[in-house]
């Protein structure tokens, strides 16, 4: 058995996509025999043009189960902008497309936010059967509506009525040869009730292992007494944490400044990340002269362990868009795993699933820091960790449910090819 998996980020990269996928494509190995394989075609390390990691083009990995090869498409840097991202994924998709029409595959599985890697998929799954190989069983992981999100960014009337027809056209061609497709949040579902011809999951995103250690469970720095007067005076500034991409989605440069004026220099927010809209942000600060946040360049994931332990209060903020009323952002199974208190500006179905399930939070309004300020100190500070969650949402567990619906996905096809 050979499987074909497409993800444009892929381990040592950075992101949700990249953590996503490698575990997933780790347990998909695992039942598979010596004599399987998958073939991951990923991008070299780009998530972000100030991070660099170094990764070889072709790389194959013996497990206990199948063999996972992986190679990897050097592509253009980018700063998570609307015209470079075209760019770069344009390069990897068509590169991606060469290099797998080269082989035959017994299944196609695409992880995509973007919608052109599921495309990828489609095309690479109908080819198959074009060239009269049989029809190959395609498994999407949808983790973004491209369509609706890069709509509800453009500003340009005339921009949007030629983009709209043309992404349609082909988020119909790919959605309706999807043989099954995964939703990573309930909020996408009503967006797929057009295409009844697959089946469908919604397996979330997940708290990976180095989240889980006891090390994010401590004080933080706010409530820790100040040693040298024996525990009598406590340090006044609490940190409010931001760690990301800082992108229009997020809307960061919509909320941290006028939120930073209102809390004053009893709060701080640090800023970890970088992304398209990074530049709005840092152009208000400045302008502003506001000197209660702080922006730092991405780290890797050892680093990020100790600014959360070191955090008073974890922030997550989605911009007022219709399409971000769907999503569920990745941050916040990160933050579940710790007992720091959660600020949330969201809406739709991310205010609903952190009601439900993130204890120890404050919901807001996307762009309110009126209520966000409020909120904050009206509510007593305290820790608690979330056992609940930790149990329900741990990654290896759902990408093992993930991996058990791929071959599931080809298991049936199996079958209905033979009757």
């Amino acid at each position: 058995m050979k499987i074909l998996y497409l993800s444009f980020n892929f381990e040592p990269d950075l992101g949700p996509c990249a953590f996503r996928n490698t575990s997933v494509v780790n347990e998909l190995a695992t039942f598979l025999s010596a004599d399987d394989s998958i073939h991951v075609i990923t991008s070299q390390p780009n998530r972000y043009k100030s991070f660099t990691a170094i990764a070889p083009a072709y790389e194959e990995r013996i497990t206990d189960g199948g063999r996972i090869i992986i190679e990897r498409i050097p592509v253009p840097t980018h700063s998570n902008g609307f015209r470079d991202q075209i760019y770069s994924f344009q390069t990897y998709c068509w590169a991606a497309y060469q290099l797998a029409q080269k082989n035959k595959y017994d299944l196609v599985v695409a992880s995509s936010s973007r919608l052109f890697t599921a495309f990828t998929g489609a095309l690479l799954a109908r080819r198959s059967f074009a060239l009269g190989k049989g029809r190959v069983p395609l498994f999407l992981d949808i983790r973004d509506l491209f369509r609706e999100a890069i709509l509800d960014v453009l500003k340009n009337p005339l921009a949007r009525l030629l983009l709209n027809p043309a992404l349609k056209v082909v988020e119909q061609f790919t959605f309706s040869h999807a043989n099954h497709i995964n939703m990573v949040s309930e909020g996408f579902r009503p967006y797929f009730e057009a295409y009844a011809k697959a089946t469908y999951s919604c397996l979330t995103n997940g708290i990976d292992d180095e989240f889980l250690s006891p090390f994010l469970l401590t004080v933080p720095s706010a409530l820790q007494p100040d040693r040298s007067v024996l525990g009598r005076k406590y340090r006044t500034v609490r940190t409010i944490l931001y760690a990301g991409n800082i992108g229009e989605g997020q809307g960061l440069h919509k909320i941290i400044p006028q939120a930073a004026h209102k809390l004053g220099s009893e709060y701080k927010f640090v800023i970890i990340g970088d992304g398209g809209a990074r530049p709005k942000l840092e152009s208000i600060i400045q302008s502003e002269n506001i000197q209660n946040v702080e922006l730092r360049k991405p780290v890797e994931r050892s680093a990020l362990l100790i600014e959360y332990q070191q955090a008073d209060y974890l922030f997550v903020h989605l911009n007022d868009l219709e399409a971000c009323k769907r999503v569920l952002p990745s941050k916040l199974f990160e933050y579940g795993a710790t007992n720091k208190p959660v600020l949330a500006g969201v809406a739709g179905y991310a205010a609903s699933f952190i009601r439900s399930h993130l204890t120890n939070s404050i919901v807001f309004d996307p762009g309110d820091a009126e209520s966000l300020a409020r909120q904050l100190r009206e509510t007593p500070y305290y820790v608690e960790e979330r056992k609940e969650f930790k149990a329900k949402f741990q990654r290896k567990a759902i990408s093992r449910e993930m991996a058990r619906q791929i071959l599931k996905t080809m298991h049936l096809h199996q079958v209905s090819a033979e009757l």
